[in-house]
């Protein structure tokens, strides 16, 4: 049944996608987006505008309704760098719902289903692959209105800040992140200032069963002042506390403190030029008897030249993140938080992840016709510190030191072809090899992993 549905969804992005027009693009949190000029009926013009603003009666009263269908086939070789010595099969679905309740200027309901299915995978569904059915964000919002505002949103609700290294949604896997507490948001001048207190939602395979992880509290703020100059900056806080986390030196209660600063350009899309995304966090606090020194830096410089022929832009991504040596009373490991899935390319959910790294990313992306992107790129990495180990994308240990002096964890080639249909629809492929280092070989099995993944989606 899982599998007739994913088929029929499939059929649905490709027989829908010519009925969409060339209107605002959707968001990534599907709570930013701004319906109300469709109050105008001379201005619907797309198949689905008719639910995006549904009259409540009296003015700024409205309905909109939205949702998301998205399928993935998926094939990795040799996982974990051959602990699962052969070739993993398997098919993801993702469905997602949501309504939004705009009751007048000052107050809004939101609503947001999620529905994740995972089919054939050898070992049974990671907690990133499988919700059969539960509430992604059920917030009320209250706020004032005029030039200088405020708002308070309480409730489950997602989190997603800046370039999403700390954190994030995580989007690229089958399920994302949640969270429930609550948030303030401001606008005083320039900036858009947002606090925020709350906890991770503890992702469990069945039915309305999520809850919040009352072993893990989550809270900071946020400040991001857009396009000061040609340049947009953001400064934040964040502070967690975990009850029981396991790094390459053992296993403690954790309390650590973020500071960070992040300078950023966008990508060119009119004309040729540089586009950039720098980030600093320091990391302080305690782990067990231990305290915390930890930080990373990372970078994304780009230039885009999209008057030639295929619109080519050229980056390179160099980031650098501390690890431990146990020698030391001090915990070096750094931990990315709540990171987004795909900050590393297609290979993201087998690993490794932003921990005790140093890696150099350069990628060639490219659009041959109107709609359609081509990327390939070449991640190399290296272990920061010798005495840590090698770490998941979520932050779990996932290979230790185990003895090695090898600082080469390994390097993998990626493509990416996607073809952005209309605003609705996209269909993509990934394949990428990672082919394991010295470190690996001496740690573990040391296999080269194979990707291979198909995506299809349709948001309305």
């Amino acid at each position: 049944m899982r599998i007739a549905h994913g088929w029929f969804a499939v059929w649905f992005v490709v027989a829908s996608w010519a009925h969409a027009q060339s209107v605002p693009a959707y968001s990534l949190l599907r709570e930013n987006e701004d319906w109300s000029y469709l109050r105008d009926t001379s201005l619907r013009k797309d198949i689905w505008d008719p639910l995006k603003y549904i009259p409540l009666g009296a003015d700024d009263w409205y309905l909109t309704i939205g949702g998301e269908v998205r399928e993935v086939f998926e094939q990795v070789g040799n996982d974990n760098w051959g602990k699962q010595r052969y070739t993993n099969t398997f098919f993801l679905e993702r469905y997602m719902l949501h309504s939004d309740w705009h009751l007048g200027p000052h107050f809004r309901a939101f609503v947001q289903l999620k529905s994740g299915l995972e089919s054939f995978r050898a070992g049974g569904p990671r907690p990133i692959d499988e919700k059969k059915l539960d509430f992604e964000a059920a917030f009320f919002e209250g706020r004032t209105s005029g030039k200088t505002w405020i708002a308070l949103r309480v409730g489950r609700q997602e989190l997603n800040y800046g370039s999403g290294r700390l954190i994030s949604v995580r989007e690229g896997p089958n399920v994302r992140q949640s969270f429930d507490g609550f948030k303030v948001m401001s606008s005083i001048g320039s900036w858009n200032v947002d606090a925020f207190a709350a906890r991770p939602d503890l992702d469990k395979p069945g039915f309305f069963n999520n809850s919040p992880d009352h072993r893990t509290a989550f809270w900071g703020i946020y400040a991001s002042r857009p396009r000061t100059g040609r340049v947009s900056i953001d400064v934040y806080y964040a502070g967690l506390d975990r009850k029981a986390v396991t790094y390459n030196r053992g296993t403690g209660q954790e309390l650590r403190h973020s500071v960070a600063a992040r300078l950023w350009r966008p990508v060119q899309t009119k004309e040729r030029g540089w586009d950039f995304d720098y980030e600093g966090v320091w990391q302080f606090g305690t782990f067990g008897s231990c305290d915390i020194r930890a930080w990373t830096f990372a970078s994304d410089t780009g230039y885009s030249l999209p008057n030639l022929p295929f619109k080519p832009r050229l980056s390179v991504k160099s980031d650098i993140s501390s690890g431990d040596d146990p020698r030391h009373n001090s915990l070096g490991t750094f931990n990315a938080l709540f990171p987004i899935g795909n900050y590393f390319g297609v290979l993201a959910d087998t690993g490794p992840g932003p921990q005790n790294f140093i890696d150099v990313h350069p990628r060639l992306q490219i659009q041959p016709v109107r709609g359609v992107s081509i990327s390939a790129d070449l991640v190399a990495q290296w272990r920061q510190s010798l005495d840590d180990g090698v770490y998941a994308v979520p932050g779990f240990l996932l290979v230790p030191a185990n003895g090695s002096r090898a600082r080469f964890v390994g390097y993998r080639p990626g493509v990416e072809v996607r073809w952005q249909i209309d605003r609705h629809a996209y269909v993509q492929a990934d394949y990428g090899i990672f082919y394991a280092g010295q470190f690996l070989k001496e740690a573990s099995p040391g296999q080269n992993i194979n990707y291979l993944a198909f995506w299809a989606g349709y948001k309305f």
